[in-house]
């Protein structure tokens, strides 16, 4: 990302998001944590738990604020991502009986929007001045069962 922002290697095209992905139980966000912390990478975390709301638009404004929290980090010169566990169990689809939300939309939205311009991010008012592109880190048992255009090509690898 660092190079990424300082256009270095301007041919080459890094997804925003990285879904990591395995069975339940094999430690995945652990993993994650300890890899995090070996490189000294302060995470922003979020959890599944906290992507549902009786407000509609909630969850996606939770997820903005946090990714500009985690851009705040980096200004101060910390390097930092968004970590966000257990993905697919908030907004996966596991079969026909799983009610989609309009909070699953909005959020899926909001992660495509920012993967596609993660230097504008949006909090209430616009605001010009530019957001730090922060890595964002998924963990997930099933990422197939994640809206399709979320996960393509250039958005998440």
């Amino acid at each position: 990302n660092f190079l990424y922002e300082k256009n270095v290697l301007p041919d080459v095209k890094v997804p925003l998001i990285l879904g990591i992905w395995g069975g339940k139980g094999e430690g995945k966000s652990l993993q994650v944590e300890l890899t995090l912390k070996q490189m000294g990478v302060e995470p922003v975390l979020m959890s599944a738990g906290e992507l549902e709301s009786e407000k509609a638009g909630e969850p996606a404004k939770l997820l903005r604020r946090r990714y500009l929290d985690a851009s705040a980090v980096i200004q101060s010169g910390k390097m930092c991502c968004l970590m966000i566990n257990d993905l697919d169990a908030g907004v996966g689809r596991m079969d026909a009986r799983t009610q989609y939300t309009v909070n699953n939309q909005m959020l899926c939205g909001a992660l495509m929007n920012i993967a596609d311009n993660p230097t504008n991010v949006q909090l209430g008012e616009y605001s010009e001045k530019a957001a730090h592109r922060v890595p964002i880190i998924i963990t997930g048992n099933d990422l197939s069962t994640l809206y399709a255009p979320l996960i393509r090509d250039g958005r998440m690898e």
